[in-house]
């Protein structure tokens, strides 16, 4: 089981809503509570919160999952999944509930009761490795993504799926905050296209091609990407790479707006849908995530602490946009994520780290 250790100095967790904006203390974060994994070899493979932003969820690939309690700042229960294993676990909008992909015996989904540690459902239909979840944000459907190159739509009632998308790499998928667009990418495609959740079995709506993007930004770098996030205000759409930077777009031009420059470079994780080829390189959901407010995206490089980039500022001539800060932290921030409700982050590499605001640090 993991064990929570409070970091010299820092201030108690939060105990309730935060009455400061995020950019007030966006500078002010640091680490307040440090959980170790029990092995060296051990990573945190996904993140989430519930909708309450009182848990955190953490996937690790020794097969467990993990619960923390973030009003308390406190771990509150281990689940193993020594069978299946365990990646991409996300809170249903019911906290007691929970979907995540397997990783072993077969690509099947499975829906868990944290309560009892039993499966309510298994959802059946995938034919190789899922690369990624998205739960709708006002309804119990949900989106996977898989190598087999197909997005499947299900509903948490029912065991079979309910739409179905054969595309090329379909790795990435993400609803919109207004629950009426999907938006898929095909990093080998260097495409995102756009659908009408009502008319998904349509051609997409829009489709954006950033090809030219990259070769202007990262030249001949690989670079694989690694996560698909729409902000707050449904305004832009964030597509997060492995290599030197993160695309900002405007989610409904395809124009880009920002590339959120790092210069250390990723954090090393692997791609959804690239291998592993052998190596024992852990896989992630991406390092980065956009701050409630929208003004915000934080990330993770292959230095400790994190990077935050002031994505609501014009763009730039060129484009490119430097961090505005380098928060300090213990280790790399290989998983990331914002509390939806709190002004708390965490992040993750090996450990998995609470953040929050020093009083000490604040104007």
């Amino acid at each position: 089981m993991a064990t929570g250790s409070q970091t010299p100095g820092a201030p108690p967790p939060p105990a309730g809503p935060p009455t400061q904006k995020v950019g007030d203390v966006m500078a002010s974060f640091r680490p307040s509570r440090r959980f170790k994994t029990p092995s060296p070899t051990t990573s945190v493979t996904s993140l989430d919160f519930d909708d309450t932003g009182e848990l955190a969820l953490v996937a690790r690939d020794d097969d467990t999952l993990q619960i923390y309690n973030c009003k308390e700042g406190k771990h509150a229960k281990e689940l193993k999944s020594q069978k299946y294993g365990v990646h991409l676990a996300r809170f249903s909008h019911h906290a007691q509930s929970i979907i995540y992909a397997s990783t072993m015996v077969d690509d099947a989904l499975r829906f868990l009761s944290s309560h009892d540690n039993s499966y309510i459902r298994y959802f059946k239909g995938h034919t190789d490795t899922v690369t990624s979840i998205a739960l709708c944000p006002s309804s119990d459907t949900f989106l996977s993504c898989s190598r087999d190159n197909t997005v499947r739509l299900w509903n948490l009632s029912s065991p079979n799926y309910h739409g179905l998308l054969n595309l090329h790499a379909p790795y990435l998928a993400v609803y919109d905050p207004s629950a009426t667009v999907i938006a898929v990418a095909s990093p080998p495609t260097h495409s995102v296209l756009l659908y009408d959740v009502r008319n998904y079995d349509k051609p997409p709506f829009a489709s954006f091609d950033l090809l030219e993007l990259e070769q202007r930004f990262m030249g001949t770098q690989k670079a694989d990407w690694t996560k698909l996030e729409f902000t707050n205000d449904g305004k832009s759409l964030v597509v997060a790479t492995n290599g030197s930077g993160h695309f900002v777009l405007d989610a409904f031009s395809g124009d880009i707006t920002h590339f959120c420059y790092r210069k250390a470079g990723s954090s090393g994780r692997l791609a959804p849908g690239a291998t592993a080829n052998g190596t024992r390189q852990p896989v992630g959901q991406g390092d980065v995530c956009v701050t409630p407010d929208g003004q915000y995206l934080l990330g993770g490089s292959s230095e400790d602490g994190l990077l935050v980039w002031d994505i609501a500022q014009p763009p730039a001539p060129n484009n490119i946009l430097e961090p505005v800060e380098k928060l300090p932290g213990h280790g790399k921030a290989a998983v990331v994520g914002y509390n939806p409700r709190t002004n708390l982050l965490a992040s993750a590499d090996k450990d998995f780290l609470l953040w929050q605001p020093d009083s000490d640090l604040m104007l």
